[in-house]
């Protein structure tokens, strides 16, 4: 037995393989989420959990499902036939999820894939045609493709249930519902929650049998990490203080009630100078990966986002939240918050409010549990700096760079663009298989031979 055995994740009864990869990523104390979930989990129980976004949840039940899954060496999966199913709310969290777990899918030969809505079907099939492990999907894509009998989840062992709130909310009830009913009975079932009520009970009813349950927040979570300000505005000067907000220091994501009021506010923004976007569902699903992308590297200095399109994304180094426009009720307005003040890092939130809004903000934060400081502010305050970093814009138009041009497809191009990649037993490989048909850096190479590229 191994020191890193007797210690940290390795006590919790994870293999070695996994707790040395994490001890490589510099993570070598579980989080309490993961602490009181991931022995049931390897136990095979039913477990239901409860923790605010930003706890720590996807390793809580990723790596007892990779633990469970790597144990049973001889199984491999069938094509299009996946061992374990994680359904998320979103295609930006479940791009996490899979990022977040194919490191240490890697480590014991697994392989981690996902589909999602937005994204070509042919490359969604082909992988599932490969022979997946864990399938990490949104409900509505999911469900074409198995309709497509491009999938079926009758190998499916272990199904999790991500930010089930958040999925309820959205209106997947149905959908999930019919989904998990496709599984075997007897499989392993995992819920996880910001709140377990309303359709999460019908949820935990229906498909959990005789759950643990773990709670490491209270239903209303207060982040001690975390700042609530409310800033008494006037209309008129509205837009003149979102861009002073956003040109401080540091990123900032503002959240807008929709889609058109998201575009407006990222346009008023790169007029002020302030290098921004917005992010919202009316956009393809490539356009939003670019526009996280450059968010994450620092390209763009403000996001502005609908409540939609930003649930579940994790963004690190997000210290500020606005709330430009009051969200609909209070699990929207925690949800925004938990952009902000992830894994025990501070941050603030700061919502605008007019006068003819100040009687629904105050119960928006009587129905949340948070004790918010209320500030009249002016544009150009100095307490306006001291709560939000602000500062004058320069007002010279930011333009965003354009795209890189692609490679020419046309004649004269290299063979591989004129005529399509090589094929390989009669047919093309992928665009993750080299020549001998070994994974590419992806996901780590050919499952099961510890084979990198």
């Amino acid at each position: 037995m191994t020191q890193s055995s007797r210690t940290g994740f390795g006590a919790l009864g994870l293999p070695d393989r996994l707790v040395d990869r994490l001890a490589d990523n510099g993570v070598t104390e579980p989080f309490p989420i993961q602490a009181s979930t991931i022995p049931d989990v390897l136990a095979g129980r039913d477990v239901l959990g409860r923790g605010r976004t930003g706890s720590g949840k996807t390793l809580a039940f990723g790596l007892p499902l990779l633990a469970r899954l790597s144990a049973d060496g001889a199984r491999r999966p069938r094509p299009g036939r996946p061992r374990a199913l994680i359904l998320v709310p979103t295609r930006e969290l479940a791009h996490q999820v899979r990022d977040a777990l194919i490191p240490y899918a890697r480590v014991v030969g697994l392989w981690v894939a996902d589909v999602v809505g937005g994204a070509p079907y042919v490359r969604q099939i082909n992988e599932l045609r490969r022979g997946v492990d864990v399938l990490v999907a949104t409900p509505g894509r999911l469900s074409d493709l198995i309709s497509q009998r491009a999938c079926s989840l009758t190998d499916v062992t272990t199904s999790v249930l991500d930010e089930a709130d958040q999925m309820c909310d959205m209106g997947f009830l149905p959908q999930v519902s019919e989904l998990i009913g496709q599984i075997p009975s007897g499989r392993q079932t995992l819920l996880f929650s910001a709140t377990l009520d309303g359709d999460v009970d019908t949820l935990v009813a229906r498909y959990l049998s005789d759950p643990v349950e773990h709670a490491v927040d209270p239903a209303v979570s207060r982040v001690a990490t975390m700042e609530h300000h409310m800033l008494k505005v006037l209309p008129r000067d509205k837009n003149t203080l979102i861009d002073q907000i956003a040109s401080r220091e540091g990123r900032t994501l503002l959240f807008a009630r929709s889609r058109h009021r998201a575009d407006a506010i990222a346009e008023g923004l790169a007029r002020a100078g302030v290098p921004s976007a917005a992010l919202h569902a009316g956009k393809s699903q490539s356009v939003r990966a670019r526009t996280l992308a450059k968010f994450r590297d620092g390209t763009l200095h403000a996001l502005v986002a609908t409540d939609v399109a930003a649930r579940g994304i994790h963004i690190d180094g997000i210290d500020l939240v606005v709330n430009v426009d009051l969200p609909n009720g209070h699990k929207d307005y925690l949800h925004r918050g938990g952009r902000t003040a992830r894994a025990g890092e501070s941050g603030r939130v700061v919502t605008l409010v007019q006068p003819n809004q100040r009687r629904r903000a105050r119960r928006l934060m009587d129905d949340a549990g948070v004790d918010a400081r209320w500030h009249l502010v002016n544009p150009g305050d100095a307490l306006l700096t001291t709560v939000t970093g602000a500062r004058a814009p320069s007002y010279v138009p930011w333009v965003e760079p354009p795209e890189p041009e692609r490679p020419s497809r046309g004649r004269g191009g290299p063979r591989s663009q004129r005529h399509g990649a090589p094929r390989r037993g009669g047919r093309r490989y992928g665009q993750n298989e080299d020549r001998r048909g070994n994974r590419g850096p992806r996901h780590g190479g050919r499952r099961g031979t510890g084979q990198t590229a």
